[in-house]
């Protein structure tokens, strides 16, 4: 265990003047390198000999010769000052190209649906090293997967952090409604009559049969039919292929899903709250040269996915 009352005799200066006046012998020399007068310098060698009780170096011609006590202690010595000097030392910029550790992100299935692929091929360019590793985010709980180390970062919408967390915003989504055209031959965008008439298809991970569509609906006196729910976002192409069905859900993981199986969107023909999506990251994270380039990369990934499958929404923050 550290002895706290023998380190506070000790002025890590004197620590300093020791090591250099063990490297130059030569008092003149030694204090051009610390920049102080030979009188500062004689000063401070006397403090240290008054704390370590020995003389530490004794004068032989215009040399100094170290003591068996100063050339005992002199290897721990400059051994602490290195360490001391690399833990406050500037870190070096971060390189992602031959970095070869893990980045770990946190996401629910519908934005790692729009955003996971391009991220990975993004990182397998730039940190071919590297390794990208997606964590389920749970909604109710992401800023305890984040302090237990689930993952670097968190997109999602998350409620208020903790005082050690920093949410920034990114963009907010709104929900589209998709179905398939060979089973529902129905313009976009859909009427209102459409829209109740026909059956619904909900995703929720609680298995709830009502949720904010039907609340707006509620508000102007409407209702919709919900036939199926499922907990998962992947689970919606193959279930609307294969029945007459609506789902409405956010708009980034609609549009990849229309993309790639032949989906029809379309705006919903009523009011829908968007939703706040943000990044959350630790605070002691906020400096790191690899969570700063991690961020910044997500970011520019997803601006460009939102804007390349036609999103409404846009990323305008810089992280």
């Amino acid at each position: 265990m550290m002895n706290d009352t023998a380190l506070r005799k000790i002025d890590l200066n004197l620590l300093l003047a020791f090591s250099v006046l063990m490297q130059e012998r030569n008092v003149s020399r030694a204090a051009e390198r610390l920049l102080l007068g030979q009188p500062g310098l004689s000063a401070a060698l006397k403090r240290l000999r008054e704390a370590l009780d020995d003389e530490l170096f004794v004068r032989v011609g215009r040399g100094l010769q170290p003591t068996p006590r100063a050339l005992d202690i002199a290897p721990a010595i400059e051994g602490a000052l290195g360490s001391i000097e690399r833990a406050i030392r500037t870190p070096d910029a971060f390189d992602p190209l031959h970095y070869e550790g893990t980045f770990r992100i946190g996401m629910c299935d519908n934005l790692e649906t729009a955003f996971f692929g391009p991220l990975a091929a993004r990182i397998r360019r730039e940190a071919p090293r590297a390794k990208l590793v997606s964590v389920a985010s749970h909604t109710h709980h992401p800023g305890q997967q984040l302090d237990d180390g689930d993952f670097d970062l968190s997109v999602s919408v998350h409620p208020e952090p903790a005082s050690w967390h920093v949410r920034q915003a990114l963009f907010d989504q709104c929900s589209i409604s998709i179905y398939d055209p060979d089973q529902l031959k129905l313009a976009a965008p859909l009427s209102l009559e459409d829209f109740t008439r026909e059956a619904h298809i909900a995703v929720s991970f609680e298995g709830d049969m009502i949720g904010d569509v039907d609340a707006a609906l509620d508000k102007i006196g409407q209702t919709r039919r919900v036939v199926a729910t499922v907990p998962r976002f992947s689970a919606l192409p193959t279930a609307l292929s294969a029945m007459p069905a609506i789902a409405t859900i956010p708009e980034s993981i609609a549009r990849c899903m229309a993309s790639l199986h032949g989906l029809t969107v379309s705006r919903p023909p009523v009011e829908l709250e968007a939703s706040p999506v943000s990044l959350l990251y630790r605070r002691v994270d906020r400096a790191d040269g690899r969570s700063q380039w991690f961020r910044r990369v997500f970011v520019e990934v997803a601006r460009e996915a939102l804007k390349t499958s036609g999103c409404s929404c846009d990323i305008a923050v810089a992280v």
